[in-house]
C-alpha cells in the first residue's frame, strides 16, 4: 500500500526537508534537478509528487495525494471557497512549524494608513490572497477593493494601483527596501501537514505511523 505525499518546491520543502529525512522519507532524487513530478523514495511504501503550492490542498483533497504540506495562508485561501467552513476531505493532523511569517497588512511610508480607516476611506488593496483579505477588512468593517496579483505585490502602492498589500512577510527586509511599512498584522502562518480523510480511514495504520513519525520529529527541534 503507497502512501503519496504532495509537496511543493521552494521555502517549504527546504525546510521541511530536515523532517523528511527523520522520518525516513529521502527521495532518489533531486528534486531541483529532476524533470520527473513523481519522485520514489527510500521508503518503497511512499512516494513524493511535486505541485503548485496553491494545489497542495487540492491534491490531497480530492484523493490525488494522501498527505500533503502546505502553508496555513495557502489553506485558510482554499477553505474559503467553501465559505470558511473547511474544505470537506481536508484535515489538518499537525503544524510542522517550518517556513514560519505573518501575513500582514503594508503601505507606502508616506500613506495615513489609520487616518484613511477612520475616516471610513474606500481601500484598494492588492493581495494574491483575496479571500483572506475580504474577510479580515469585513471583520474590522474596512471599505476596500480587492484587486488580485499573483506576485511583485510591492509594486503595487508604488506605482498608484493599490494603497495597500496584503502579503507574507518574514523579515520585512523587501518592505523597507521598497518604502512600505506594516501596518497591520493579520496572522502569524507556518507550514501544516495535511491529510486525506478517506484516505486515513483505508489507509489507517500506515497513515496514522506516519503522521506520528512527522509529530515526534516536531517534538524534537
Amino acid at each position: 500500500m503507497t502512501i503519496t505525499l504532495a509537496l511543493s518546491k521552494g521555502r517549504i520543502f527546504e525546510e521541511t526537508l530536515p523532517l523528511l529525512t527523520e522520518t525516513g522519507i529521502q527521495t532518489t532524487e533531486d528534486p531541483e534537478t529532476s524533470r520527473k513530478l513523481i519522485l520514489a523514495t527510500r521508503r518503497p511504501d511512499v512516494r513524493v509528487v511535486l505541485v503548485r503550492a496553491a494545489d497542495v490542498p487540492t491534491y490531497v483533497q480530492y484523493g490525488g495525494a494522501d498527505l500533503g504540506v502546505a502553508g496555513l495562508d495557502v489553506l485558510l485561501e482554499h477553505a474559503a471557497q467553501w465559505d470558511g467552513s473547511g474544505a470537506p476531505g481536508l484535515y489538518q493532523p499537525l503544524d510542522l512549524k517550518l517556513a514560519r511569517c505573518r501575513m500582514s497588512v503594508a503601505v507606502r511610508d508616506d500613506f495615513d494608513y489609520a487616518s484613511a480607516v477612520r475616516q471610513g476611506s474606500r481601500i484598494r488593496v492588492a493581495t494574491k490572497y483575496t479571500q483572506t483579505a475580504r474577510r479580515h477588512f469585513a471583520d474590522k468593517g474596512v471599505h476596500v477593493d480587492l484587486i488580485k496579483l499573483y506576485g511583485s505585490m510591492e509594486l503595487a502602492p508604488l506605482t498608484g494601483l493599490a494603497d495597500a498589500i496584503v502579503d507574507l512577510v518574514s523579515t520585512g527586509g523587501t518592505l523597507k527596501a521598497n518604502h512600505l511599512v506594516e501596518v497591520e498584522r493579520i496572522m502569524d502562518v507556518s507550514a501544516r501537514l495535511v491529510a486525506n480523510q478517506a484516505a486515513l480511514k483505508l489507509k489507517r495504520e500506515p497513515l496514522r505511523g506516519l503522521i506520528e513519525s512527522f509529530a515526534a520529529a516536531v517534538r524534537q527541534r
